[in-house]
């Protein structure tokens, strides 16, 4: 669950709470009752397991990767000759 913090436009009073997606914004602030508004903070991403980093995918010696085989060179179809 997300943390949201608050801060009470008349006293200045801020905190945070633990609160689900589908509850309703804190309206009346736990100090003074006075009016609450809801602050935004920057979102920080955490990319968890692998495949994420460029060096996930090698080992110390290069691309553990093989080459895909080279295709068989094949002759492009004629065009039709228009009649």
């Amino acid at each position: 669950m997300p943390t949201y913090a608050y801060a009470c436009k008349d006293c200045s009073h801020d905190f945070e709470i633990v609160q689900s997606f589908s509850d309703n914004s804190l309206t009346s602030c736990p100090e003074c009752q006075g009016t609450l508004r809801k602050k935004f903070n920057s979102v920080g991403v955490v990319f968890k397991g692998s495949g994420f980093y460029r060096t996930d995918s090698r080992d110390s010696k290069g691309s553990t990767v093989a080459p895909a085989p080279a295709a068989p060179a094949t002759p492009a179809p004629a065009a039709a000759a228009a009649s």
